[in-house]
């Protein structure tokens, strides 16, 4: 059962929450990497160029760098290929083919690489918008389904909509995860305090951070 669990948890959010660690060292990694043509090693090259627009999407440049130029979508390739687990990969190359497929049937488009960000848009912004308690419910009581069936089985069959639901979610939260782990972000742009000083109970976040969240 425990492992049943960790493989939900993990398949719906990519495992990064299990190899804090391992993977802080990663995004360190890849941050302080110079990518001028980057070629992924996990994802192929066309799943490459539309993660590279989606995670720009996601965190575009505003005052503050966008994904790309932290290397966000550097950090996920790697990511997967050098942590996730075999079932894990298979997980995520699943859900993503669908996403993927999806955004090439609504666009007409033969490769993603012809794919640009208004076509992903209408695509990304349905899958992660925000799902009804019975939905989420009917969600989760599929995917657990799917991953018990993995477990006991060795295979199972998921919802095309569940699993582009399952990839686009857990896209978002890998790359803001990621980004705010970069080094530059976490001391320049969060609340930053190397050696924790006063201890204040209750304040105003105007007041302590100028309403920064704090850096992890």
């Amino acid at each position: 059962m425990e492992r049943r669990k960790a493989l939900k948890n993990m398949g719906m959010a990519f495992g990064y929450t299990v190899a804090a660690p391992t993977l802080m060292n990663l995004v360190q990694s890849c941050s302080s990497k110079k990518v001028l043509d980057w070629t992924p090693e996990f994802l192929t090259k066309d799943q490459g160029t539309a993660i590279h627009t989606l995670v720009d999407m996601i965190l575009p440049k505003t005052d503050t760098p966008s994904a790309t130029e932290m290397n966000v979508h550097v950090f996920i390739d790697s990511f997967a290929k050098e942590v996730l687990p075999e079932e894990h990969q298979d997980f995520m190359k699943m859900t993503m083919e669908k996403f993927f497929g999806k955004v090439l049937t609504e666009t007409q488009k033969e490769t993603l690489a012809e794919v640009d960000e208004e076509g992903f848009t209408p695509i990304l912004s349905t899958y992660l918008k925000k799902r009804t308690k019975d939905v989420e419910k009917e969600h989760g009581e599929a995917m657990e389904a799917y991953f018990m069936a993995i477990e006991e089985q060795g295979s199972a069959v998921l919802d095309d909509e569940i699993a582009c639901f399952a990839f686009a979610n857990s896209l978002r939260d890998m790359t803001v995860w990621s980004y705010k782990n970069t080094e530059y972000i976490g001391e320049e742009v969060l609340a930053y305090l190397p050696i924790p000083g006063q201890y204040v109970a209750c304040d105003d976040v105007e007041t302590l951070t100028q309403n920064r969240a704090w850096s992890l």
